[in-house]
């Protein structure tokens, strides 16, 4: 064994102050933690030295997109200060923006606004030719089996899917090539088809199912039923192949059961395939669902099985476009599968085995792999809380017996890593800059907030020959994945049009009522449904009075006429659960009932102007 693989496995949590912080790599980790006075000086001079340190005023090289995680919703981070810009409610409901609230988000959540939790996991955006184009971000429900996009102009969530047949949708990755028509998304739990109260007592007939989303309509497009479960999902970059990974082809019920075989396997989808499958009319519909559904289970021409140790959970695309990269989980390896052997393996020319190019022994815990752009991979080892930094050709080398260390680093990471992101990895132009590490547990390095602990992301430097952590930064509510591209790949409004599909219904309604949005301030009785139209502008509203009677259902719609940007206004109607934000141009409203006569006053919730306070009205409910 060479001496640089022995100091390589000898690194480990222990050493950490010894072998990082000592020389400078995790000043600013520990600066948040025990002897932060002691390490601040160091910490700002690497900040300076590493280039993250954003000056007030100065804007970062790249936006960062956080799951939520339990909250349901996506965080927007400025990289690499890791400065939180903006939270997008989208599967949970947020008093601040109105989200869950107003009529407009309302109609985006469709049915599924029963529900007041999500789970949101993986954001993904939208690509042409392999490369982000900034126009929507996608990102799961596995809490209630949802797919949400997001327009990246506006930062809103504008379309909500749930999808039938299937339950707790998981992975979720794009088709990159030659854009995203296709929104990939694994159902992870298998379930009875159809799931109506039969075979509740027979797991043999349950299954589960990929699905394709179409990324303009929001309607799902089709639906493949696999043999056993399916977990994280990536696409390559010809179109013509998705791949996902199963930790469960035991199709076991309890966690025993689900960790019986040495091998589960990744099973590669041929889209190409199953569209011509679904133009022939090769498919079936269950239950109430119209969605073409497809057979991929084994023996299907749709899809094929490769095996692979041992309870596999992410699999990540090379940005090169050559490999599909598994990851263990309950294996120390990765395994590499050749994507240019894949229309072999479909075509029966070869076996699914053959398609393994490499497997290299990374540590324990292997969850997650993303890459550099200079042909290095990074591998999450959730057991041992580290990050692997190892080279991919020299991993296909020493599987073919060379005597090659493909291990380049091993970093320790603050506690139990999850998924990780390298700056631009999902795409064609992956620049191996940064790294953010999710890790799982904080323990030690916070302030202690009581039995609940934050979660804590990572953020290294890779732009050189060593990994080096740079900063710490504690996150509420497990958010569970991100996604970075560079700022200038983004073009976000700054003021909302008034033409904006986003409020287009809203408008009609004031159409067919007669009154003219940017002008009008009146009150339209329609029996026990009255509708108040006004219009804001810093400090004033509209009107500062109207009258309903007890009983109305009353809708508000405000109009904000400020074209400054950064003029947001807020209505909030005191005692009546009602709040809403409306952007400059923005048309909003909100419907409630007026329960109980009095005086209710309502306010500007978001500080626009001086007279801020002053800027208020009263609602007056006779008695009916």
């Amino acid at each position: 064994m060479s001496d640089k693989k022995k100091a390589i496995e000898n690194l480990g949590r222990r050493h950490f102050l010894r072998n990082s912080a000592v020389t400078g790599v995790a000043g600013a980790g520990l600066a948040g933690g025990f002897g932060a006075g002691a390490l601040m000086s160091s910490h700002e001079a690497r900040a300076a030295e590493n280039g993250i340190e954003v000056a007030p005023g100065e804007l970062d090289e790249y936006y960062g997109f956080w799951s939520g995680g339990h909250q349901g919703e996506v965080r927007v981070l400025g990289i690499p200060s890791m400065r939180e810009l903006m939270r997008i409610p989208v599967f949970n409901i947020d008093s601040a923006t109105g989200w869950g609230i107003t009529n407009e988000s309302k109609r985006i959540l469709g049915d599924s606004a029963r529900f007041l939790n999500g789970d949101c996991h993986h954001p993904h955006i939208s690509m042409t030719d392999g490369r982000y184009d900034g126009k929507y971000l996608f990102i799961n429900d596995k809490a209630n089996t949802r797919v949400a996009r997001i327009r990246l102009d506006i930062m809103k969530t504008d379309k909500i899917t749930t999808i039938p047949n299937v339950q707790a949708i998981h992975g979720l990755r794009l088709q990159k090539v030659p854009h995203t028509k296709y929104v990939f998304a694994n159902a992870e739990l298998p379930i009875p088809q159809v799931n109506d109260g039969r075979d509740l007592e027979t797991p043999d007939n349950y299954f589960t199912m990929f699905n394709a989303i179409d990324a303009e309509s929001m309607e799902v497009a089709w639906q493949v039923i696999v043999d056993g479960n399916l977990d994280n999902t990536d696409a390559d970059y010809t179109g013509r192949f998705a791949a996902s990974t199963c930790y469960n082809s035991e199709k076991g019920m309890t966690l025993a059961d689900t960790m019986r075989a040495d091998r589960d396997w990744v099973v590669v989808f041929d889209i190409e395939a199953i569209e011509a499958a679904v133009e022939a009319g090769d498919h079936e519909t269950l239950g109430d669902s119209e969605v073409p559904v497809l057979d991929g289970r084994k023996g299907s021409k749709l899809t094929r099985y490769i095996p692979v140790p041992k309870n596999p959970h992410g699999i990540n695309t090379s940005p090169d476009g050559k490999y599909f990269i598994a990851n263990g989980k309950l294996s120390p390896t990765c395994s590499i599968i050749a994507i240019d052997k894949l229309p072999e393996l479909f075509d029966d020319a070869i076996e699914p085995r053959d398609t393994v190019v490499g497997e290299p022994e990374l540590g324990l815990g292997p969850l997650h792999t993303t890459y550099d752009g200079r042909g290095n991979a990074y591998t999450t080892l959730f057991i041992d809380s580290q990050v692997a930094k190892w080279n991919i050709e020299d991993a296909i080398r020493a599987y073919n017996g060379e005597e090659v260390n493909y291990l380049r680093q091993k970093l320790d990471v603050h506690y139990q890593p999850g998924h990780n992101h390298a700056s631009l990895t999902e795409s064609r132009d992956a620049d191996g800059k940064w790294l953010v590490v999710l890790s799982k547990f904080s323990k030690d390095r916070f302030l202690p907030v009581g039995p609940l602990h934050p979660e804590n992301d990572q953020l290294i430097d890779i732009s050189g020959e060593e990994m080096r952590l740079v900063h710490d930064g504690p996150t509420f509510a497990e958010p569970h994945d991100c996604i970075l591209l560079r700022a200038d790949q983004l073009n976000p409004s700054r003021t909302w049009t008034r033409d904006d599909p986003y409020f287009a219904e809203t408008v009609a309604m004031a159409e067919a009522d007669g009154v003219t949005l940017e002008s009008d301030n009146t009150v339209i009785r329609d029996g026990n449904q009255v509708r108040v139209y006004m219009t804001s502008i810093a400090p004033q509203f509209g009107l500062t009075e109207f009258k309903v009677k007890q009983g109305d259902e009353v809708t508000v719609v405000v109009t904000n006429l400020d074209q400054v940007e950064d003029l947001t206004h807020g209505f909030v109607m005191v005692n009546h659960g009602a709040s809403m934000e409306i952007g400059p141009q923005q048309t909003a409203s909100v419907t409630f009932t007026a329960d109980r006569p009095g005086v209710y006053w309502y306010y500007c919730s978001w500080f626009c102007h001086a007279m801020h306070m002053e800027m208020t009205g009263r609602m007056l409910v006779e008695k009916a």
